[in-house]
């Protein structure tokens, strides 16, 4: 299916250069474009109201535009479309500021050429890509931090607030956390109720590094007390310099009180003890009470003279009045204890709840003569259970959502990992390209082996010609959706590259200087290797350039050895961290039945049962054991191998391993 053009719209006052423009457009090679032009920034914004574009180029310098402030208005405008900033000038540093302001890109308007203009155009749309998929990332991030039920914090020793989360914000009462930490330069005096209580804190960081279940009382911004639990640790920097308090608050003002009541009851519970604290009475077999204990009396507020001899008609509604009765008519009928909780109005009281025990009154003659009981006020504990059971419920409906994004997070990496393999070669090409798979001059292996949903490895095979072969093969820091989305960034940047493909050390030159300009913005470059070589078929040559990667391994098979390549001239350094590295190109000759096997450092980065660590001379030895064996086996085996060899029986790394076997066809004439 043939792809749609880009539709691109360029604001550009002159009209001799927007018809150069689109002249130029018209002469890329890959690249299909429709351009629309406006000539000045008021109709370009008419035309983004109005249509849809993949690609705005913007003159710094019309008529009616404020500079580069224009590129942070467009953004504002439309945030979601890549723009190129384009002027007169040849400064670095104007080139910086537009980046800087929300531009992909800068072109010197003098300089510009068709090519130039096509790489720029990619160049911005896969970064606007990779920057929107960031930003959709630490948006759903900060998401889930903002809904955590429990509040979030950061503190400098000082007392002020580096960071807080919207639930710690809810729970000190401020709107925001903004709101909080603006408000809060001095937790010890602005938060904590009792004095002293900041530094106590302080005192327990210091001597322990840590602490659990810190309680104390805290003014909310109303004025008003809660309690609250903190959990929290020191962190330090490589020196052991303290750098900041970070933790999390948990509004423990319900459990506080709900302890501060229990204990309460606890306390009146054994001041009655010593008064007889529950309430006892006893009754004949009509029912009529005999006894009652002071408690009793003031339940019913009545004195025992007027209770003596009256029955529980006497003092309860009707209804609760036949209940008792008939539980007493039990106890006395059937000889047994009863127990229970049951609902309690005294005269004159409020309805309360009561653990209640009946037991049966025996002469010495073996019969009832009535009954004895006992009963306490349980209301609190009734209610506390009631909370529980609330709070249980809460839980396990916050457990059922924190599931639902699992699975959906779950869903995300699995669709990443499926769109990462489709980048890895699906078929390998042929040498000459007229030739069958099986009588290619170079033949290839691959076995890629991600320890998680998706990997920072990469590598890619490709033709140069009918004689020349391509195999790069990289390996970004870590593993996981970061470095796979450097990995993704590469990919397009070697594609990119190819006017350099013939050259290993000039190619790898670029592409760390496009890789730094990628991830400068982002202020966190990332650990980048990667190995780059060009076979010839005819010349039997391979020329290779090396940034900081395990180095590959040449099998000799016609004189029975194995050995690493050489590192070419000059340091061993990686891609994306140097502006000034230089890759230097180093050479070699390939001999019939050869074989160049090149792996990422996830094939040895293994720990063995009595914490030996893995090396390039573990893989080395391996290859030597089998010489003779094809690429397919010879891979299956060596991990295998490794696999055994580690204390985990697993890998802790991504692991890519790509072979290129070399089998010329025997010169014209010759019988094999």
């Amino acid at each position: 299916m043939e792809q749609e053009p880009l539709k691109i719209l360029l604001i550009e006052h002159d009209a001799s250069f927007a018809r150069y423009v689109g002249e130029m457009l018209r002469q890329t090679r890959e690249l299909s474009a429709d351009m629309q032009s406006a000539t000045d920034l008021k109709s370009g914004f008419s035309a983004l109201g109005r249509d849809r574009f993949d690609v705005l180029l913007l003159d710094l310098c019309i008529p009616d535009g404020a500079g580069l402030a224009n590129v942070s208005l467009i953004r504002a405008e439309a945030p979601r479309l890549p723009i190129i900033a384009a002027g007169d000038s040849d400064d670095e540093t104007v080139a910086l500021e537009a980046v800087q302001a929300g531009a992909q890109d800068y072109l010197v308007k003098s300089q510009l050429t068709p090519s130039w203009l096509e790489r720029s155009i990619r160049y911005a749309m896969e970064r606007h890509r990779v920057d929107t998929a960031l930003l959709d990332a630490e948006q759903k991030y900060h998401t889930v931090f903002d809904h955590l039920v429990e509040g979030i914090f950061q503190t400098t020793p000082e007392g002020r607030y580096l960071m807080a989360n919207a639930a710690l914000a809810r729970i000190y009462g401020y709107a925001s956390p903004e709101d909080l930490i603006q408000n809060v330069t001095d937790i010890g005096q602005r938060l904590y109720v009792q004095p002293g209580r900041r530094e106590e804190f302080v005192r327990l960081m210091q001597e322990q590094d840590t602490i659990t279940r810190f309680e104390s009382q805290i003014f909310r911004k109303d004025g008003s007390i809660i309690w609250i639990s903190e959990n929290c640790r020191a962190v330090r920097d490589a020196r052991g310099q303290l750098l900041y308090y970070e933790g999390t608050v948990e509004d423990i003002t319900q459990r506080r009180q709900a302890e501060e009541d229990l204990r309460n009851s606890e306390a009146l519970y054994h001041s009655l003890v010593e008064t007889i604290p529950q309430n006892i009475f006893r009754k004949d077999l009509a029912g009529r009470f005999t006894f009652g204990n002071q408690q009793f009396c003031r339940t019913l507020n009545r004195s025992l003279s007027e209770i003596l001899g009256k029955t529980d008609a006497d003092f309860f509604p009707p209804g609760l009045a036949a209940k008792y009765q008939q539980d007493d008519l039990r106890v006395m009928a059937t000889g047994q204890t009863f127990a229970t909780v049951e609902e309690h109005l005294p005269p004159g009281g409020d309805r309360m709840y009561v653990q209640v025990v009946k037991t049966p009154i025996v002469g010495t003659d073996g019969q009832v003569l009535g009954l004895q009981g006992i009963f306490w006020d349980i209301t609190a504990e009734r209610l506390a259970e009631e909370n529980i059971r609330k709070a249980n419920g809460l839980l396990a409906q916050s457990r059922q959502e924190l599931h639902a994004r699992n699975v959906e997070m779950e869903e995300e990496l699995k669709m990443a990992s499926q769109i990462q393999l489709t980048m890895l070669p699906q078929q390998y090409p042929s040498f000459p390209a007229s030739a069958a798979s099986g009588e290619s001059a170079f033949q290839f292996t691959h076995r890629y082996l991600p320890t998680g949903a998706v990997g920072g490895d990469f590598f890619s095979v490709s033709a140069l010609s009918d004689a020349e072969a391509v195999v790069f093969i990289c390996d970004v820091a870590g593993h996981g959706v970061r470095s796979a989305l450097i990995t993704a960034m590469i990919r397009a940047l070697v594609e990119e590259l190819a006017p350099l493909a013939s050259q290993p050390g000039q190619f790898l030159t670029k592409l760390n200087g496009d890789l730094l300009a990628i991830l400068k913005p982002i202020g966190e470059p990332l650990f980048t290797t990667a190995f780059y070589l060009v076979a010839n078929s005819q010349t039997r040559l391979v020329r290779y350039a090396n940034a900081g990667h395990p180095r590959p391994i040449h099998l000799r098979r016609s004189q029975g050895c194995a050995e690493f390549l050489a590192d070419p001239p000059g340091k061993r350094q990686p891609l994306g961290l140097f502006e000034d590295a230089v890759f230097q190109t180093s050479e070699f000759t390939l001999a019939p039945r050869d074989l160049v096997m090149l792996f990422t450092d996830g094939l040895y980065d293994v720990e063995g049962p009595d914490k030996t660590l893995g090396t390039p001379a573990l893989v080395l030895a391996g290859v030597e054991r089998r010489l003779r064996a094809r690429a397919p086996q010879l891979f299956d085996e060596l991990l295998e191998e490794i696999r055994r060899f580690s204390a985990t029986q697993s890998f802790a790394d991504d692991v890519c391993l790509v072979g290129m076997d070399f089998n010329p066809a025997p010169p014209p004439g010759c019988n094999t």
